[in-house]
This record gives C-alpha cells, structure tokens and sequence, in this order.
C-alpha cells in the first residue's frame, strides 16, 4: 500500500474531515481515504467515458433507470428511423 502526501490543504476542510472521521470511529487517514473513494466513484459517474458512441451513452442512461430490455431497443429503433430519414434533406435557410 502506498502513501500519500497532500499539501495545502485549507484548515476549515481538514477540520471538518477530521470531525467526520470521529463521527464515525475512523482514523483521519481512513476517513481521507474514503472520501477520496467515494471522489473517485462519483467523478466516473457523472461523465461518460470519451469515446462513447451516443447509442453507448444512452443505454447507459436507460440502464441507470432499469429500461433496458425491449422498451430501450424500441427507443433506440425509433431514433435510428429518425436519424436515417435526416439523410439526404435538404438543410433549411435561416435568415
């Protein structure tokens, strides 16, 4: 296991951790180490990963909700229509 050394760390914040780390019979570094855990979970979860494919984004997002099944491929076939009926349209002037 390796160690860490954060510096600069504002004394409100480090007091607050501190007193959640008592709050719940942790030590500082367990209660750190949790939250930065929980940071780390967090930051994945709230952007999708680069490369997603919007198709890959949006299962995410009905998986998220328990859709996925026949009601997500439905979905997902009327948006394909969509998209493929978009082909070849003339693009509107704007003035």
């Amino acid at each position: 296991m390796g160690d860490m050394l954060i510096r600069g760390i504002p004394e409100p914040l480090k007091r607050e951790i501190e007193q959640a780390a008592r709050k719940g019979g942790q030590s500082l570094s367990g209660k750190a180490i949790d939250l930065l855990r929980k940071g780390m979970v967090a930051e994945k979860e709230s952007k999708p990963e680069p490369g997603l494919s919007a198709w890959d984004a949006i299962r995410s997002a009905f998986s998220a909700e328990n859709a996925i099944g026949d009601e997500f491929a439905e979905v997902m076939d009327k948006i394909e229509a969509e998209r493929k009926r978009d082909f070849g349209r003339p693009v509107e002037e704007f003035e």
